[in-house]
Order: structure tokens, then sequence, then C-alpha cells
């Protein structure tokens, strides 16, 4: 089992996403290296002090290729950490030898297991390991405070694997809820097509009926075969981008749209008044981007219901316009500095992107919390496949 464990930690790959350099670092160059010229400016005890000030200096630079580099950094940090101690052995000065802010090397150990792969951090450890250990030997002090020295020197590292971890996460629970979002798009979308499927056959069948005595009908039969089908191909078309997982078993029950908003808002039980106003066309529309209306709705209210501290109302606002459709869910809570932007907001901005349009959340200027959301009406235009009023 150790050895597996082992094989895993050396062909982990790189965290995706690693910036190569953000203000930041720029901040944290500027700010070690007035630190190096303070110390070596106001230090009387300094030895070989321009040699110390280079050795003080280089580590500084390296900061800004540690994400990117992290296994060069840490080596030539610590190479030239080893070379001091070296140095002060051979020649045996009085005072001990570099600047004190040469441990900026300690950001260059949380690097190494943050943004490093598995072969990267392996090396490093043996490299940073192996530096403490020859610092140890050439140092006098006590072997206790140098094993506490080297634990010090590894605590950073403990830290970025910690941060890496938890991002990682993160990064997981999202993944997942993304693909239970398409997971769900396709099912509604599978019901969709099976509705055309059905009435495909249903008009062939009639069709067939009547073709020997009255070829006309047989014809509007086949005109009627033709524009079902087209609509499926549109259907299974959208369906092929968002399906992800295959052999997921679908249920044939119809998704809820903009007709079961009405429903949804007079649901008892609710502590807040929700005013709801639709606006527009809204009974052609196709029936995914019907079913995120209502799935907008149902997480926004959801959350205002849960989370909105002194809330009083939540106002809903559906328009339909001849391209696209917007969302609007505001409610007068009171802001309490922690956003609601969960899992399920998430799981929104994926079904809206996959319908080719926008989502958008987060605090009010004054109160509140504020979703808007706008999806293309696509086919809407031509007044088809619409959903009857439930």
């Amino acid at each position: 089992m150790l050895r597996d464990d082992l094989r895993t930690l050396w062909t982990e790959p790189r965290p995706p996403g690693a910036p190569a350099r953000v203000r930041r670092d720029w901040a944290l160059l500027a700010a070690g290296l007035a630190a190096v010229a303070l110390e070596a400016t106001l230090r009387e005890d300094v030895v070989w002090r321009p040699v110390a000030v280079v050795f003080a200096v280089w580590p500084c630079l390296l900061l800004l290729w540690r994400r990117t580099r992290p296994l060069a950094t840490v080596t030539l940090a610590f190479g030239s950490v080893v070379l001091l101690p070296v140095a002060s052995l051979v020649t045996a000065p009085r005072e001990p030898v570099g600047l004190y802010t040469g441990a900026v090397v300690l950001v260059l150990v949380y690097a190494l297991p943050r943004w490093g792969s598995g072969r990267e951090i392996v090396l490093g450890g043996a490299v940073i390991l192996a530096a403490g250990a020859l610092c140890s030997v050439t140092d006098e002090t006590p072997l206790v405070e140098n094993l506490v020295g080297i634990a010090f020197l590894l605590l950073p590292g403990v830290v970025g694997a910690a941060v890496r971890f938890r991002v990682t996460a993160r990064e997981r629970q999202l993944d997942q809820v993304r693909s239970r979002e398409r997971e769900q798009l396709a099912r509604e979308l599978h019901d969709t097509v099976a509705h055309h499927v059905s009435a495909m056959v249903i008009i062939a069948q009639a069709g067939r009926v009547v073709a020997g005595t009255d070829p006309s009908a047989a014809v509007e039969a086949l005109e009627g075969v033709e524009e079902e089908g087209a609509r499926t191909l549109e259907e299974m078309r959208a369906m092929v981008a968002a399906l992800r997982d295959r052999g997921v078993g679908a249920e044939l029950a119809p998704p809820s749209g903009v007709a079961d908003l009405e429903r949804l808002v007079r649901t008892p039980g609710g502590r807040l008044r929700v005013d709801l106003g639709l606006d527009g066309e809204l009974d052609a529309l196709p029936p995914a981007v019907d079913a995120a209306v209502y799935r907008i709705v149902q997480e926004s209210v959801t959350n205002a219901l849960r989370h909105a501290a002194d809330a009083t109302e939540v106002v809903v606002r559906v328009a339909a316009e001849r391209h696209t459709v917007r969302v609007s869910v505001r409610d007068d809570g009171r802001r309490t500095g922690r956003g609601r932007d969960g899992y399920g907001l998430t799981g929104l901005r994926e079904r809206a992107t996959l319908l080719g349009g926008t989502l958008r959340a987060g605090p009010g200027t004054d109160r509140g919390w504020h979703v808007d959301a706008e999806l293309p009406r696509a086919r809407s235009e031509s007044g088809v496949h619409s959903r009857p009023r439930r």
C-alpha cells in the first residue's frame, strides 16, 4: 500500500491554472529587496557584507518563478543557502554569515507542494532536507534545536500541501455540481426528444393508413414527420453538447417550466412574500430554456428563504424579448458580508452557459442579493414546440 501511495504521489501532475506572475509578486519582491537593503545597512555584525547581500537578493528574485518552476527555484535557493555555512566552516568567521532576510526561502518551500508535480515535490523535499541536515552539521547548536529548526523549515510546505488539497477538493466538488447539472439537462432534453419521436411515429402510421385513399393527407403526414424530425435534430444537438456521463437512466416526467412558477412562489411555509412578474410571450419557449428559467427562480428563491437576513420580500421578474429571456430575482435582505454563491448557483451558471446564455449573482448596491440571467430564445420566433400551461 505504501508503494502504491508513493507511486501515486510520484505521478501526480501539477495543479492547473498556476499564474505566472501577478501584482502581489512584484510587491513581495520589492518588500524583500527593501528588507535586504535595510538589514545590510543597519546591522553591524554582518560578515562578508557584499556576499551576504548577494545571497539574500538571490532567493528574492527566485520568487518570481516559484509557481512555474517550483523545483528549480527550491534547488537554486537552497543551493545558495548551503554555500554560506560551508564557507563559514572553511574560513571560520567569528560571526554568522548571511542575512536574516534570507528566510524568504520559506515562501519557496510553501510553493513547492502548492504548485509542483509529485515528482517535483519528492525531489524538492529531498533537497530541502539535505540542506537542512548539512546546515545542522555545520552548526554548533544542540541536536534538539536543529530538529526543531528543520521542522519549522518544513512547516510552510505542510501549509502549501493543505491549501492545495483544499483547493483541489473544492474544484472536484464544483466539477461534480456541473456534471449533475449537465445530467439533469440531458434528461430534460431526452424527454423532449422522446416526445418528438413518438409524434413522428404516430404521424407516420396515420399517413400509411390514408396513403391509399387520400394521397394529399399522406403528403401532409410526411410534412409533419419532416417538421418533427427537424425539431428532434435540434434538440439532439443540444443533448449531445450537454450530455456528460453515459448510461444514466432518464425519467419520462415533464420538467417544470415557466408555467409552474406561480405554483412555486405560492408554496406554503415560506417566510417571505414573493412578487412574481411575467412579461412577454413565454408560452413558446424551447423546453431547455423553459426548464432553465424555472431552475434559476427556484434556486434563487430557495437561497433567499435560507440565507436572506431580515428580508421581507423577493421580487422575481421574467421578461421575454424577441431573441432573449431575462430572469431577475432580488431580495431586500440585510447585507451580512457573507456571500450566497454556493454550488447551486455554480450549477445554474453551467446550465446557462450550455444554453448559450449568462448568469450573474452577487450582493446588491444597497441591500439584498441579486441574480440576473439572460438566455437565448432560439426558435421562439417560429412559435413551434410550445408547452401547454399546467
